[in-house]
């Protein structure tokens, strides 16, 4: 699947995606929101609303209200790809929610996945 491809994905397909692979593995809708809005900035309502609205999950990065410092810190594999050696700076943000999702289905100490 191609970068535009993802780009143009609706975020409520994508947010569905990850709370249900967190619920598969015992963890909440809640602790995923709290993982967005870390990395994002975006409160509980706001995911809320762009849950149901039609955003594009490129949309959804670059409107995105206060991406957080140390999402930098977040290093790691994922679809067998190094994140902190992503070039393509959207692209690598969307791996790093991939790859905090994937922590917290893991289960990872929300305090570990949020870099504290």
């Amino acid at each position: 699947m191609g970068n535009e491809k993802i780009y143009r994905m609706e975020f409520s397909k994508v947010y569905r995606l990850l709370v249900n692979k967190a619920e598969k593995k015992g963890r909440t809708q809640q602790e995923v929101d709290e993982v967005i809005h870390w990395l994002t900035g975006y409160n509980r309502a706001e995911l809320e609303r762009l849950s149901k609205n039609s955003i594009t999950y490129e949309d959804f990065f670059l409107n995105a209200p206060e991406l957080n410092e140390n999402r930098k810190l977040i290093k790691g594999v994922v679809c067998g790809v190094r994140v902190e050696n992503i070039e393509e700076p959207l692209m690598q943000e969307i791996r790093y929610l991939d790859k905090l999702i994937d922590e917290l289905a893991k289960g990872e100490a929300m305090n570990k996945i949020l870099r504290k």
